[in-house]
């Protein structure tokens, strides 16, 4: 048991580390890391990577809220009809095989290995104008409502949510394209809204595998523990570390990663 904790503790630290240096996107890692080290299956691994990524991604907004660059008002609408979709994520996840749901998440991170091999390769990439529905205030600096932008939001929310609860991923490789297509806003505040996103959803997908017993807690604890541990280390590293390069070894991982689990899937 002490050796499934340490392993369990470990592989949570790799997550916050990956998280602190790629990004919100980062923690789709969680999963894979723990069936391939701790042998559980993707139904069982996605309640705890979800409750150690969203843990992570709390204090990742914590900070982003002290230094002034996350969105709060256009993080609550978006966790909101994230939190509403995401029990209905957790059900399918109930409903589909172990094998499918295995090969699902792969074919996922296949294409967020290749979406962030793209976005690193661009240089000064800027969105469309035609595309940002969100723009902010040049005064204060808030987003001006509109219909068009509550709608992006919303749908991107909760697209995040049905994702959060089906593959136990937070949903950091959808809300921070999405905030970086429909919305002005720059990198570091897109990515630390995403992190508030992250949170507010995790919260419910973990509230309701917890209520019905579903949760494996000597895994989860000491992997959301680790994975604490690696975002707090990982966050004095980032400036120095991350970058184009970063990105693309992060995506080169998560492309062998997704067919090593193709191939134990199939196999």
């Amino acid at each position: 048991m002490l050796t499934a904790e340490l392993t369990a503790l470990a592989l949570g630290g790799v997550v916050g580390l990956i998280l602190a240096l790629t990004g919100a996107g980062g923690g789709i890692l969680a999963v894979p890391l723990l069936v391939f080290g701790t042998g559980i299956g993707v139904a069982a691994a996605g309640p705890i990577g979800l409750m150690a990524v969203g843990m992570a991604a709390a204090l990742g907004a914590v900070l982003g809220l002290r230094a002034g660059v996350v969105r709060y008002r256009a993080a609550v609408l978006i966790a909101a009809t994230g939190m509403l979709l995401s029990p209905a994520g957790l059900w399918a996840a109930r409903q589909i095989d172990n094998r499918w749901l295995a090969l699902l998440f792969a074919l996922v991170l296949l294409y967020v290995a290749v979406n962030t091999f793209r976005q690193a390769s661009k240089k000064g990439a800027t969105a469309s104008a035609a595309h940002v529905v969100c723009k902010r205030d040049g005064d204060s600096g808030r987003f001006i409502w509109t219909r068009p932008c509550a709608v992006a939001m919303a749908l991107s929310g909760g697209f995040a949510g049905v994702l959060s609860g089906l593959l136990g991923v937070g949903g950091g490789f959808v809300m921070v394209p999405a905030l970086q297509r429909y919305t002005d806003l720059p990198m570091k505040s897109a990515v630390a809204t995403s992190l508030a996103v992250i949170a507010l959803i995790s919260l419910m997908g973990v509230a309701a595998t917890a209520a019905t017993g579903g949760m494996e807690w000597a895994i989860a604890l000491p992997f959301s523990a680790g994975a604490l541990a690696g975002m707090l280390g990982g966050g004095k590293l980032a400036g120095r570390l991350a970058g184009p390069q970063l990105q693309k070894g992060f995506a080169a991982v998560s492309a062998l990663v997704a067919v090593a689990m193709i191939v134990k899937t199939v196999s």
